[in-house]
Formats: C-alpha cells, structure tokens, sequence
C-alpha cells in the first residue's frame, strides 16, 4: 500500500487533536518585493505534484511520484494561507493541472484540502496541506509552473534567509545534488537518479508543509511552550510545579501562515537536520574526560563546536542506557542480559529463529537459545515506539555502524574470538599517550581477535521487536572500520564471508552520501573506553594488550588511562573522516555530529534527571493512553519500578560529556548549554529534529520522553515517583534547545562524578546548540 507522505502523526493524531500548541521561534523577514502580483494579461498554468511513501521497503525508501487532483491553486492575495472567495483560482484535473487567467503572473499557493485526491495512492489527502510558488518562479516557468514541495522550501527559504529566488533555488540543488534546472521542474518526468533525490525531499518536505499547515488551521501558539525564550510560559501559576523556575509569562500569539511555514522546520527550537552521526562512547563521568590529557582530542572537540554541562544517563548498566536511547524508556531493564531474557507470552521472540549455533552457518555463534532470570524482567520490548520504526515510517533512513563484528555474522549476537585473525599492539611513542615519558606498548605482542568486541547490549534498537522484525533490519545494520583488526579481517574463519563483503560500509557510504538521516556509530569495546581482555604472546611469553584495560568509570582525570586515549583517538579518527566526506562539505546539507558516552559513574542522590525515576520505591510505571485521551498506569512491565531491595529502570548513573559539531560555517561556535539534559531529552530532540512528534499531543512523543514539566503536573497521579519533587524543572523532560534561562540564584545540580564548580545563575549566551547560524 502507497501513504501520501505526510508522516504517520500528522494523518492519525492531528485530525483528533483539538487544543494549544505552539510553533518554535525563528526570525521573520517581510516576503521580498518580486512576491507580489505584477502587471499585464497573462495565462498562468501547470501542475501540482505529489508523492507518497510506500512502506515495507527491505532497503531505502520507496517514495511514489503523482499529482494532487481536485486541488485548488490561486493567487492569494491576502496572505492567509486560504484559497478565499473571489480570489482568482483553479481547481486541478485528474491530472493534477491547471490553468489561471490573471491580470499578470502572481505568486501562487495550492489549497490542498482533504477532498483532493493523490494520485500516487489514488486515495483522498488526509489532512489539508498547503504549497506554494514564488512570482519568480512563475515567471520563469510561465505555462509549465510547477507547484510542489521544493517550491515551497525556496519560498520559505527566501523569506527565512532574506535571499533571492536564484540563490536558494541553486542553494536547494547543491543540496539534492540534482542540477538547477530540475529541481524546481515536475518529479513525475525526472531521469532516475535525480528523481530518487526529489522524491526524497518532496516526501520529507510534505511532511513539514502538512503539519505547518496543521499548525496555522488549528491556531497554534507561536512559539512552541518549550521553546519559548526563558522557560515554559505554561507553568506559570500552575498547581505542583517549583515556582522559581516556572516564572515566564505567557505572551504567545496565535501563529500565522508564514510563522507556520518556519516553524515546522523548527520543531521545539530544534532546527531540520538532514543527518546526524551520534558517535557512542562509553562508561566515562564527566570527572575522567573533561580537560583530561588523555583524552585531548576529544576536548578539542567540546571547545570547537558546542556542548551540554550537565547531561546524565538514565540507567545502569549499558543496555538500559542504549535502549532508552532507542526509545525512550529502559523498561525495567537493569542488566546486560540478552535480548530474548524472559522473553515469553505477549514478548516472545518473533524474529525466529534465534541465532545460536544450532542454526545453519552459526556454528560459532554464543547467544543462548533460551535465557530466565529470577527477577523475570523482560528484555523483549514488543509494540513499543522507537526511534527506529518511527524515522522509517517517515520514509525517513536509519543505519548502525559497528565496528570489528566477524564477518558473516548475525547482527543479532555478539563476536567471539577468531585465532587466525591478529593484530599487533598499539604502541604509543613518547608524549603520545597523557604526556607518557616512555614508550608505552610492545610492538612484538601478537594478540588474537578476542572475543565480545561488537557487543548486542551496544545496539539502542536490538531490545525493540518491532525493529529487529522491520524489513530495513538487515540492510540497516551495517559496519565501521578503523579497528585494529580491520586489515586482517579477511583471514577470519569463524562464519562463512560473504560474497563482496564491505568491511568499513560506513566509510563506502560517506563516499557516496548513502548514510541515514539518524545515524549510531558504535565502537568496539577496545575503541569505545569500555574495556575487555585482550591477551597474546611477544617471543612466546604471554602479554596484554597495552591499551585495552577497563579502568574506573569515574577514574581520575590524571590517571594513566591508556583505554581514555585510545577511544579519544578513534574518535578523531571517525570525526575527521566524515569532516573528509563530500556530505559535509556540503554545507547546504545540515549535518550533524554527537560525541556522547552511555552512562558516568554515579548510583545515589542526583545521579540522573530528566523523566528519571528519581526514588527506588517500585512505584513507578509506564502510563497508556486510553480512548478518550486520558492517561492511565499501565502495569504490564514486570520489575518496571523495582520491588524489595532491587532498583528498577531509569534510575541513572551520573554525567558524562555531550559534545556537538555541526557542518554549517555561521552556526554559533563554543556555546555551552549548562540545563539539565537526559536521554530521555535527547530522544525528544531527535524526534522535534526529524519532525517524528507534535507539541500539541503529548503521545505524539514516545514513552518516557512525553514527560515535561506540565504533563507530570496534569497526570502526577499517575507518577507517584514525581510527588514532592523539590525541582520539578530538574526531574522533567525538555528538549536539547537551550530556551530555558536559569533563574540568577539557581544552583547548578550535580552528579557525584563531577568535579567542577557548581554554576550559579543563568549561561553566558543563551545560544541554542543546534542552531544553523547566529
């Protein structure tokens, strides 16, 4: 089945929406001089185009070409996004075309309402959208003008921007990597290469239009609550929230068309970004990495670009960490068991069979067919919103890069040792590792590929059912070089490889900009900081690896931590190659990259925040939204709060650093956001940057990450772990935007594994992190 290409929110949740919600915040400039109608007789005609999503794709994305039939195309003259009476208007054929006899050309819209037909899908459009067309553009293309999503992005871009038609028109090509004269030009009729990229934009573009469109019919408040300059103007007054941090008044107005047309590309302050690359590190506080000498490069990174002060894990150990970044909750998980632990009824395994090594091929393979453990905590999450399934049914792309799987292996289990593949030590020179005076490694020491490299536990969607059922699984999950083993990789013996096997699929990607829109880059667990047991033999005589010893979470900033340097090194190594790639140097693309680390180190007191379980109580649980919208507990996640003297999930474990560096040249450079920030905000900011969810619907946004300062307030009956929070901003979800200014005597609240002072007052700027330009 073919789905117009407006995202699965927007065709099932905004119809049933009723109520406030806002737009983000962004500059306005007037709608340059060559918008408004021009003189003479003249005959305006063309076509209004269409695209639809077409799910179930095994790889990319399959977008459809077709028009909008039964659509009406006018000039409208009063600016308020409406085909109104006795403006001048056509309605299009089946076609999709139409024809307008005007005083002289005019720029357009379309009012693409729900009776118009897709003829993509040949089914009815779900939710009015409108598009438009520039008076240059008309008058360029005169009797073939072409209505469609990229001419509306030029529209908007011009007015955002304050540029001219033939700089954004070229600016939105250099973006496609399609040339000028077909970007504008109608998708149905494009060669084949170039009509892939216009269907890959018009679909995400269709997308924003709708739910700007959305937004202005349902009179939205402009800005989005969360990101309004200085905090969430909804707070105040409000019963159950800390009143010196819910200060703002509320002077929002009702959004307009134009204020619209931006704010959907600026979804809770967090801007449209084409692709993200969220480079996982882990088990490091903030204490063991920042200003640390073994860790320069890293740090160098923090200073270049932009970074969160204050961003915590929401669970320990990795896997809860991981999961709720795949989705926004852990799920009562407290360990790094197996994916199909306690796996049974409504959560057994479905992607059958299993991989273990009774399968063909997987003679080697050490995942275990069948896994209880006592506290029977399900590892199985099935039915549940993800990151994952919801970037896809956007027609949207997602990819895991993994470094040093075995070749031929089940994504699904972890690596295991191969003898016949070896690498030599790491050997560091002096001044090379933390200012080490000797030379530190054995350039003698053979070690043999070790066992638990690529680990599942590292994978934020591998606890998610309906993501290793997904039909992208396979095609989505896919390699990362620059391990030590890489060069001798081929050797391996312990599955079959296969046929034209890509041993780095990340670096074949940057060349040819095949990446996903969100992207998680996984080390190995020499190259992430985590740590294993790596031995071999130097002359005969056993030895260990020089550089791939765990130490502590929370070890000393001036410890020897060879490991620290180590991933600090691939870090730069992977930072520098996507830097190298033609995606971005290509600054009309938004491109973004995330340095990041799982969890710090602390287990009590303020160890976490941010839709945190902030008690061990076991009275937490997930809510469900029932029929008539309201919020009920749901109590079907066994252990989900804990029980007796066992924690349950999103609990935390500390700070650690949160690093960001963006492609755009003007974008502000240096700032620090010093707000509480979990991932549980970070989920929400994916979602806001991918426009995967709306302000306006709280279960628009997936699981833990709906819960903001306001729905905690509304629904504290149901989150008894919130009741008597003495900071209601502090244990609430916000995303990564930096609107919120800290009051002048507000203290700083820390983690135990962090050493730095405690800021007092609000930030130097209130720049937002992601923003493209000052």
């Amino acid at each position: 089945m073919l789905y117009p290409t407006l995202t699965v929110l927007t065709a099932s949740l905004l119809a049933a929406c009723g109520g406030g919600g806002d737009s983000a915040p962004v500059a306005f400039l007037p709608p340059p001089a060559s918008q408004p109608s021009g003189s003479g007789s003249t005959t305006v005609s063309g076509v209004l185009t269409a695209s639809a999503f077409k799910p179930g794709s095994s790889t990319d994305p399959v977008i459809a070409a077709g028009y909008y039939a039964g659509a009406t195309v006018c000039v409208d003259s009063n600016g308020n996004g409406h085909c109104d009476s006795g403006e001048p208007a056509a309605v299009t054929d089946a076609g999709g075309k139409f024809s307008l006899s005007l005083s002289g050309p005019s720029a357009l819209i379309a009012d693409i309402g729900t009776g118009a037909k897709n003829t993509a899908t040949g089914t009815s459009v779900p939710t009015r959208e409108v598009l438009r067309v520039t008076l240059d553009q008309v008058k360029e293309q005169g009797t073939s003008v072409v209505v469609s999503p990229l001419s509306s992005e030029v529209a908007r871009l011009i007015e955002a921007n304050g540029t001219s038609y033939a700089t954004e028109k070229q600016n939105l090509a250099t973006r496609l990597g399609v040339p000028a004269s077909a970007v504008l030009a109608d998708v149905n009729a494009a060669a084949a290469g170039v009509q892939t990229a216009l269907l890959a934009e018009s679909n995400a573009l269709n997308n924003r239009f709708a739910f700007a469109t959305t937004k202005f019919d349902r009179g939205d408040l402009y800005p989005d609550a969360l990101a309004n300059p200085g905090g969430d103007p909804r707070l105040s007054g409000m019963a159950g929230v800390t009143a010196a941090t819910a200060n703002v008044a509320d002077n929002r107005k009702k959004i307009t068309f134009l204020q619209s047309q931006q704010a959907a590309f600026n979804v809770e302050g967090v801007p449209r970004y084409d692709n993200i690359f969220i480079v996982m590190l882990e088990n490091k506080a903030t204490m063991s990495i920042l200003n640390s000498a073994y860790a320069p490069k890293i740090n160098g990174y923090l200073k270049a670009g932009n970074q969160l002060a204050s961003y915590y894990a929401t669970g320990n150990p990795s896997e809860p960490n991981y999961t709720a970044l795949g989705g926004g909750d852990d799920w009562g998980i407290t360990d790094d068991s197996q994916w199909n632990c306690d796996a049974t009824g409504a959560n057994a395994v479905q992607d059958l069979p299993v991989p273990d090594n009774t399968q063909p091929g997987l003679a080697k393979s050490p995942f275990a067919a069948t896994c209880t453990q006592g506290a029977a905590v399900n590892h199985n999450i099935v039915g549940r919103p993800n990151l994952f399934n919801a970037i896809t049914s956007a027609g949207l792309t997602w990819r895991t890069y993994s470094e040093s799987m075995n070749p031929g292996q089940d994504f699904r289990t972890d690596s295991v040792a191969d003898t016949a593949v070896t690498a030599k030590d790491n050997v560091y020179a002096p001044g090379t590792l933390g200012g080490n005076a000797a030379t530190i490694g054995d350039p003698n020491l053979v070690l043999p590929l070790p066992a638990g490299l690529y680990k599942t536990k590292h994978h934020p969607g591998m606890a998610y059912q309906n993501v290793r059922s997904a039909p992208e699984w396979k095609y989505s999950n896919r390699t990362m070089g620059g391990g030590q083993w890489d060069a001798v990789l081929k050797n391996s013996t312990d599955y079959a490889i296969p046929a034209n096997y890509d041993y780095d699929q990340l670096g074949t990607d940057l060349a040819s900009g095949n990446v996903g829109n969100l992207n998680f880059l996984v080390p190995d667990q020499c190259d992430d900081m985590h740590g294993i047991s790596v031995k071999g033999t130097s002359g005969g005589v056993a030895g260990t690896a020089s550089d791939c010893s765990s130490v502590a979470n929370n070890v000393s900033a001036t410890a020897v931590s060879p490991i620290i340097t180590r991933g600090d090194n691939y870090v730069d190594f992977t930072v520098k190659r996507i830097q190298a790639s033609p995606l971005w140097k290509n600054t009309q693309k938004r491109v973004a990259i995330v340095l990041m680390f799982d969890e710090g180190s602390a287990t009590s007191g303020l160890n976490s925040c941010c839709g945190w379980v902030p008690s061990n109580v076991g009275s937490a649980n997930p809510l469900k939204q029932n029929a008539d919208g309201s919020w009920s507990i749901d109590t079907s996640i066994n252990h989900y709060g804990g029980s007796g003297t066992g924690n349950g999930g999103n609990h935390g474990h500390g700070e650690s650093i949160f690093g960001i560096l963006t492609n755009q040249p003007d974008a502000p450079k240096g700032v620090s956001d010093s707000d509480a920030y979990s991932h549980f905000s970070f989920v929400r900011t994916l979602q806001d940057m991918f426009q995967l969810a709306d302000p306006a619907i709280d279960g628009s946004y997936m699981n833990r990450s709906k819960y903001t300062e306001a729905f905690i307030a509304q629904n504290i009956l149901n989150l008894p772990e919130y009741t008597g929070s003495a900071d209601t901003h502090f244990d609430s979800v916000r995303p990564i935007n930096h609107a919120f200014v800290i009051p002048a005597g507000y203290t700083q609240k820390q983690s135990g594994d962090v050493s730095t002072t405690a800021q007092v007052g609000p930030d130097a700027n209130q720049f937002n992190v992601w923003s493209l330009k000052q």
